[in-house]
């Protein structure tokens, strides 16, 4: 072998090199992104599972003062059965209807002044603004990991590394605007 021939060889096997380590850190940042959104998913479904589980112990502190639809307990065990395997579509649809039920519920607590200086619904209510706030965090997270990812599989050269490994876009968060305001929680 001549000189030219093995120079020629070194920068073939540099550029194979190059490109296989490009395709290996891509690959790398998409499944660190993907794993960090499907982490925070995980967190916003089990603070819906705490703020269901606080409606629901609301609902019981309520339910001794008056009587509430029989529905509304049925509903709030139904939307925490299905949190564990909700997608972003999901969620929005559990996030509506959790909101729909706090207000409903509160609607009953105004009704019956004594019950709000009972210092177990203000407790209560004190925890679900909390879990309203980590709710909105969280998506705030996950829709930021959402938008990252996405840009990368839209853009080049990383979309070509996403459509290799069939990649796909995640869906974001989007609560309906009058659902993504934290209810009014004062009594």
């Amino acid at each position: 072998m001549d000189l030219i021939t093995i120079i020629l060889i070194a920068v073939v096997v540099i550029v194979v090199l190059a490109l296989i380590g490009w395709f290996v850190s891509i690959y790398n940042r998409f499944m660190n992104l993907k794993n960090s959104g499907e982490a925070t998913l995980g967190q916003i479904r089990v603070a819906m599972k705490k703020r269901l589980d606080q409606i629901e112990q609301l609902l019981g502190a309520v339910k001794s003062y008056a009587s509430f639809e029989k529905e509304t307990l049925t509903q709030v065990t139904a939307m925490r059965a299905g949190l564990g395997k909700a997608d972003p579509g999901d969620l929005n649809e559990v996030e509506k209807q959790s909101r729909s039920l706090i207000g409903r519920l509160f609607a009953v607590a105004e009704a019956y002044p004594d019950l709000k200086t009972q210092a177990t619904v203000s407790e209560l209510t004190a925890s679900i603004r909390s879990i309203e706030d980590e709710i909105a965090r969280q998506r705030y997270t996950y829709n930021n990991i959402a938008q990252q990812l996405n840009t990368m599989t839209e853009t080049i050269p990383s979309n070509i590394v996403a459509s290799l490994i069939h990649m796909n876009k995640l869906d974001y968060l989007e609560f309906e605007e009058e659902i993504e305001r934290a209810p009014k929680i004062a009594f």
